[in-house]
């Protein structure tokens, strides 16, 4: 591929570094500029971010078709999971808010299972009736995100105060060896878990990939490609993260705005990946990128953020509020029932996306 062609096709990433280098000129005008100006330029850094991510995603997507499921979609969550948890550990620098990891972990799960599986199921299912996948692989992720989060984020509500360092260490030791478990058993003996066999025909065959767009990358390439957006992304992060605060002071915005953003922008290119999935009745691919995303969300950002605490030892609230318990309870029971046998349709699909629209309506107001 000439320099040309690359350059033209990674230019969301070029717009991405200009929008970075405006940000080191002008941060400081935009700033002074008041509320407004602060607001619109979180906005435009917000939309650079989910163009750079797209990007990101889509490398991501031309590794995990070169090796196939289910080491393709791991790629694609650890991606994800890694825009995340540089957003959020750069926001925390600048954040006031001692909920700030717990939310937006919060909001991933509930926009990982019930807006992406939930829209995914609900247009795939009514395209093409019900869609078959492998349900040992729901049963296994829907088990891991409820052990993970009732260790991480309902039990520490019982932990005092002056043994929060203990626990703390504790809990970044149980999400690696859970991690390490999970995946051993993802990438080893039962990787059948989370693949499943389609029939091969005409229409799969001619069925479009990201190696369309980039057939002759190599994999050091894409990997290149993704580590530079990564560094991209955490330089535009840290400017949004100044903007939006100055934007947001005083404006009475809902206080878990901040993590539902941050949660936002990390899944918004599996949304697409998904939605694509499901439109070419590929279901299995849709559960491991949703149920994948709010498994590695919880199991790898808790011991990130965790570990920071420690080491700067300032504690954050990590206990889910009586609401937020509720519903990611309510969201794995409904998981657990509508991912037990084999095949998704547009009523689960419509059960998920109406949770969602739950939690949207919830954060809206406050809760």
């Amino acid at each position: 591929m000439t320099l040309s062609a690359r350059l033209a096709q990674e230019k969301f990433l070029l717009i991405a570094l200009a929008v970075v280098i405006l940000g080191f000129v002008a941060e400081h005008s935009v700033l002074e500029a008041g509320k407004m100006a602060s607001g619109v330029a979180a906005v435009i850094f917000i939309a650079v971010i989910v163009l750079a991510s797209t990007r990101v995603a889509h490398h991501a997507e031309v590794l995990a078709h070169k090796v196939g499921d289910p080491y393709g979609t791991m790629i694609l969550t650890l991606s994800a999971v890694a825009v995340e948890v540089l957003i959020l550990a750069i926001m925390m620098g600048s954040s006031s808010s001692p909920t700030l990891v717990r939310d937006t972990i919060y909001s991933a799960v509930m926009l990982d299972i019930n807006g992406i599986l939930g829209l995914a199921a609900l247009l795939g299912g009514l395209r093409h009736g019900e869609q078959p996948y492998n349900d040992d692989s729901s049963r296994t992720y829907s088990v891991m995100i409820l052990t993970a989060m009732g260790i991480s984020m309902i039990v520490p509500e019982f932990v005092p105060d002056d043994r929060w360092t203990y626990y703390s260490a504790f809990t970044i030791a149980a999400m690696i060896a859970l991690y390490g478990v999970f995946l051993k058993m993802q990438v080893g003996p039962h990787s059948y878990f989370f693949s499943y066999s389609y029939p091969r025909t005409p229409k799969t065959a001619t069925t479009t990939t990201p190696t369309a767009e980039a057939g002759d990358d190599s994999a050091a390439v894409s990997i290149g490609i993704i580590l530079v957006g990564v560094l991209i992304i955490g330089f535009l992060a840290e400017f949004m993260s100044a903007f939006m605060e100055t934007g947001l002071e005083g404006s009475g915005a809902p206080v878990a705005l901040t993590a539902v953003v941050v949660a936002a922008i990390s899944a918004a290119p599996e949304i697409l990946t998904a939605m694509r999935a499901a439109l070419r009745n590929r279901m299995q691919s849709v559960v491991n990128i949703a149920m994948g995303a709010s498994l590695s969300t919880v199991i790898l950002t808790v011991p990130v953020m965790e570990g920071i605490a420690l080491y700067t030892g300032q504690p954050f609230i990590m206990a889910m509020t009586p609401v937020q318990t509720v519903m990611v309870a309510i969201t794995l029971v409904v998981a657990a029932i509508n991912l037990n046998d084999g095949q998704t349709n547009a009523i689960e699909g419509m059960t998920h996306f109406v949770l969602f629209a739950t939690f949207v309506m919830l954060t809206m107001i406050g809760l």
